[in-house]
């Protein structure tokens, strides 16, 4: 065979096999969402080091998470299903992975404490349990709690019938039961027919109400994954943009407001740099889809494209004159904080209280309490235009708030003055200060 006719065969099955491989690697990679942070949680995303975790920070395979004496988590997952932490807990995420035929694969071990674990079942996942020596796959929907301790551990089941693997064989863990293992005589179980309450379980039982309440159905069109539609419900609405199409918009997406305001470049080796929304409802709206600027209404997403698993690039349509889109660091590791605008500080806890940062968007409002703001923006939501600015300082009265109101979702009564369907109408229109000033907050009064 000459040179030239083995070149000619052989370069193209070369470029072929090449061009293969960072397509199956990709195809591997999957993340999940730290849906939720309260008090002291930490992080290891695979370096050894634990650092303090945020919102909406993408959790990858190998990374492990704990909660302090006073700390609370969330994980959500593609499909929508969860695992909360209660405090002094940790876990790890031993397999976050996906098959060739598309199935996704996740492997959670609970190394101390109590996580609460409340699977969708749905058919293209494998959600799996792991405490102990003791394995529990999660192949349709339920709702179990895990407790773990140096002596031993405790599996109850909420919801459905579950069985659980380990050195004494299989055993099946049906509703309102528990089962006990002493780690001691080689994880020897003891089944009871009911279950011991514990101090988290309101909370738990608070945040699955959430979930379920503004999960809606009519959601998952905007999104290719079930994860961050609660939150979208919740936080903002969705309406029809004449010319654009439809939109979504948070409430209190004040004059001087912008998606890029509050966040993290958070690294990630294999990725570099990624952005991280500190906003509550900051998942899907940062991964999917593009932030476009308006006349009339102010910056608002639209659903569309390819979901990405990291935001390494800020991507806007229509920017007003005098936005400047945050950067990527050029060089180093670790998490970057950015946080601009005068009325935008660090948020700061003091106990259980939560200071709102940048009260546009809700930031830094916990989901109990935001139905109570929530009525307030009623008041600035018309299906005219609003002449008056729409003020951006906080509303009296919510400088500092509890987390969680004595345990319970604080607003959740006030909210049924809202539809739990999404609502589509037409968000307030309002005036916007000039082009030098785009980046100013407004100060005047809300309009009434």
């Amino acid at each position: 065979m000459s040179r030239t006719t083995f070149h000619r065969f052989l370069v193209p099955a070369l470029l072929c096999v090449l061009g293969t491989i960072p397509a199956l690697a990709d195809s591997h990679v999957r993340i999940v969402r730290l849906s939720m942070v309260e008090g002291s949680v930490r992080v290891d995303r695979g370096s050894g080091q634990f650092e303090k975790a945020i919102t909406n920070l993408p959790i990858t395979q190998g990374m492990k998470l704990r909660t302090g004496y006073d700390g609370r988590a969330e994980v959500e997952f593609e499909n929508g299903s969860t695992v909360r932490l209660a405090p002094e807990s940790a876990i790890q995420f031993s397999d976050l992975s996906l098959r060739d035929s598309g199935t996704k694969v996740s492997a959670v071990e609970v190394t101390k404490g109590t996580a609460y674990v409340e699977s969708n079942g749905s058919k293209d996942d494998e959600l799996t349990v792991l405490f102990g020596q003791e394995k529990v796959a999660f192949t349709h929907a339920a709702h179990a709690r895990v407790g773990v301790d140096k002596s031993g551990a405790s599996f109850a089941v909420f919801k459905g019938d579950l069985d659980v693997d380990g050195p004494s064989g299989e055993i099946e863990v049906k509703k309102n039961q528990t089962a006990d293992f002493d780690f001691s005589s080689n994880d020897r179980f003891t089944l009871a027919k009911k279950i011991q309450t514990e101090p988290e379980d309101d909370w738990d039982r608070e945040q699955d109400q959430y979930h379920q309440r503004y999960a809606s159905n009519s959601y998952n069109k905007y999104s290719p994954y079930a994860y961050g539609t609660s939150d979208l419900a919740y936080y903002g609405n969705f309406f029809n943009a004449p010319g654009y199409g439809m939109m979504w918009q948070p409430y209190f997406a004040g004059a001087g407001w912008d998606p890029f305001m509050d966040g993290a470049w958070s690294f990630y080796p294999g990725f570099g740099f990624g952005w991280v929304s500190a906003y509550p409802w900051g998942w899907t709206p940062y991964h999917y889809g593009t932030w476009l600027f308006l006349p009339g209404y102010g910056w608002a997403w639209q659903s569309g494209g390819v979901w990405m698993p990291m935001y390494t690039q800020v991507a806007v349509l229509n920017a007003p004159a005098g936005f400047v889109a945050p950067k990527a660091p050029a060089s180093g590791t670790g998490t970057v904080i950015v946080n601009r605008g005068p009325a935008s500080t660090i948020a700061t806890r003091s106990g259980s209280k939560v200071i709102i940062r940048n009260n546009s968007a809700g930031i830094g409002v916990p989901r109990g309490q935001f139905d109570n703001m929530a009525k307030l923006s009623q008041k600035v939501q018309t299906r005219g235009t609003v002449t008056e600015h729409v003020s951006t300082a906080p509303a009296e009265g919510f400088g500092g708030m509890s987390s969680r109101s004595g345990g319970s979702r604080g607003g959740m009564r006030s909210s049924e003055s809202r539809a739990s369907e999404p609502r589509m109408s037409e968000p307030h229109s309002m005036s916007f200060p000039s082009a030098g000033s785009a980046g100013s907050h407004g100060s005047s009064a809300p309009h009434k």
